[in-house]
């Protein structure tokens, strides 16, 4: 029986009295009363531990989630801010999740209209490419057509006039012939300048040593040039039509650029983490720090240089870009240039 129940019938209730059927059945009924209320009392303090420990639980967890929320806010407000996007239209520091979200949108819709203004840009662009390169090559074929002509009459007037031409006349044709050459090597370098980042040509494994070695054998050097080749030149990754192009106008504006009785050519490359450094050093004539810039610019010649097209070192320049690398200069005038520049390993 329950505990205060016995204190209170001990109060005012026999032990004799209590085994009386009626009463006993009443104190039985009572007895149960207590049980039920302690029974509910427990259910419910279990009810309300329970409520508990569940308000604490989600409430732990609305508090992790709002953190977090302010943490992603924080950092959308801070992209917004470091992608120097429109400013919001509010003026406090951060923004509300709405206006953060209706913010965005503006965003997305903004960058979708750029993104396509962009697109047909560069289908314009693309366009006018090609335009440009199918004028180049036409403008080739009509210009290098005459010169053609003129290059065989020239020469067709001096054989079989050979008794009848004098020595000045002789030396008027030959500066005819020398400006023709001159034309078609200008003509021809324009048409390289203008294709050379157009052409998609597949790219493969090409060993410069070998692609050096066969440029320089290609290339006129007089006798009195020696060409120094390092057996070490690398494998990379590329095609061998712009490398060629790369090597060939470096090497022949080394060789025109030797003014000495003993001319000295040394090509060869240092290994560095993610590329190879190449280099082509000679004894010329050297060029002034105030031609550093200018050189790479298309037509542009050092002072005196007749002999030069003005385009070689524009096309080399092209190439590397091409090529993601870097290209620069060391020189000292009457003692020489080196010409470095990098392209990316293999993969």
């Amino acid at each position: 029986m329950n505990s205060l129940l016995q204190r209170q019938i001990k109060k005012f209730v026999t032990a004799k009295n209590i085994d009386i059927a009626p009463l006993s059945d009443f104190l039985e009924a009572i007895d149960r009363s207590y049980d039920n209320y302690e029974n509910h009392l427990s259910m419910s303090q279990r009810a309300m531990k329970i409520s508990s420990d569940e308000l604490f639980e989600a409430n732990t967890k609305l508090r992790e989630e709002a953190e977090s929320q302010k943490k992603i806010i924080d950092s959308l407000t801070h992209v917004v801010k470091t992608l120097n996007l429109k400013s919001p239209k509010n003026e406090q520091k951060s923004l509300e999740v709405v206006d953060l979200s209706t913010f965005i949108e503006e965003q997305s819709n903004e960058i979708l209209r750029i993104d396509k203004q962009r697109e047909e840009l560069l289908k314009n662009l693309e366009r006018k490419n090609q335009v440009l390169s199918d004028y180049a090559h036409m403008v080739s074929h009509d210009l290098k057509s005459p010169l053609r002509s003129i290059d065989s009459l020239v020469n067709w007037i001096m054989e079989d006039n050979r008794d009848l031409i004098n020595e000045e006349c002789s030396t008027q044709f030959n500066l005819i012939l020398k400006n023709v050459e001159k034309m078609d090597g200008l003509i021809t370098g324009i048409l390289n300048y203008s294709t050379i980042d157009q052409a998609e040509l597949s790219t493969y494994d090409v060993d410069t040593q070998h692609l050096v070695t066969e440029v320089v054998q290609i290339l006129y050097a007089p006798a009195h040039i020696n060409i120094e080749i390092d057996n070490n030149l690398p494998v990379i990754n590329g095609d061998k039509f712009r490398l060629q192009q790369l090597f060939q106008n470096l090497i022949q504006n080394a060789i025109k650029s030797i003014d000495k009785a003993q001319g000295e050519i040394h090509i060869g490359v240092k290994e560095r983490e993610y590329k190879w450094e190449f280099f082509i050093k000679d004894n010329g004539k050297g060029i002034s720090t105030q031609h550093y810039k200018k050189i790479f610019q298309i037509f542009e010649k050092i002072d005196g240089d007749q002999n030069s097209t003005g385009i070689g070192l524009s096309i080399v320049r092209k190439i590397i870009d091409f090529y993601d690398g870097d290209i620069w200069l060391k020189s000292e005038p009457e003692k020489g240039t080196t010409f470095y520049f990098t392209l990316p390993k293999n993969d």
